[in-house]
């Protein structure tokens, strides 16, 4: 891959995208490698689609009610990335569970962020869980994408301590700083082409990575 030709990221978002912000400021910055060739939603309304078009990123977007299935909106969101051709699928509080369609199609190249450190608290809710459980820490996970929901091999953790007085919502604005650092990190491994998802797990500089993935401080 020559300078010419960044790495291609195309971004799916359902919400504020603070995620594809912290991604814009990394590439702004300097620090990640990379291009965000389209990002896509599955909401009209989705604050990031504003994010993304005053970075002049092109926007699509694409209504899942509109679909009789998961598998015929899975493959209408492939037929319409597919011009953009990206090298990396970046999920950025993506708010659908992909069907086999998608991941298939992008098995090796389609990363996920999911503010738990799994893998506990799949799924919703992740921060009070945390809470509920008494647990002493929380954080976030970077994983390849699998059929299985937020079960792919991981590639990074970072966490941090859960205080005393803390609620849901304090604990969620920690843990976002802490995704707005790991994600572009592991964009730009992905970038260097040193993060690969093999047959027998996840490596980073051709050596695999512990079943926690990469914990970062």
């Amino acid at each position: 891959m020559t300078d010419s030709q960044p790495h291609r990221l195309a971004v799916l978002i359902s919400g504020s995208g603070t995620n594809l912000q912290a991604i814009l400021d990394a590439i702004e910055a300097g620090q990640l490698k990379a291009r965000i060739c389209a990002v896509l939603s599955n909401r009209a309304d989705a604050g990031g689609l504003t994010r993304a078009k005053q970075a002049g990123i092109p926007t699509l977007t694409l209504d899942h009610r509109q679909f009789e299935d998961r598998e015929s909106f899975d493959q209408a969101m492939v037929d319409a990335l597919e011009p953009y051709q990206p090298d990396t699928v970046v999920l950025a509080g993506f708010m659908r569970i992909l069907s086999p369609v998608f991941v298939a199609y992008y098995a090796g190249r389609l990363i996920n962020i999911h503010p738990s450190l799994l893998p506990k608290y799949r799924g919703l809710n992740t921060h009070a869980r945390a809470l509920e459980a008494g647990d002493e820490r929380h954080g976030c996970s970077i994983h390849f994408v699998t059929e299985e929901l937020d079960g792919g091999p991981l590639i990074a953790q970072a966490s941090v301590t859960i205080n005393a007085n803390d609620t849901a919502d304090s604990l969620s604005k920690r843990v976002q700083l802490c995704e707005h650092q790991l994600y572009p990190m592991v964009l730009q491994w992905r970038a260097q082409q040193r993060l690969v998802l093999t047959d027998n797990g996840v490596t980073l500089d051709g050596k695999p990575l512990p079943a926690q993935g990469y914990q970062s401080s």
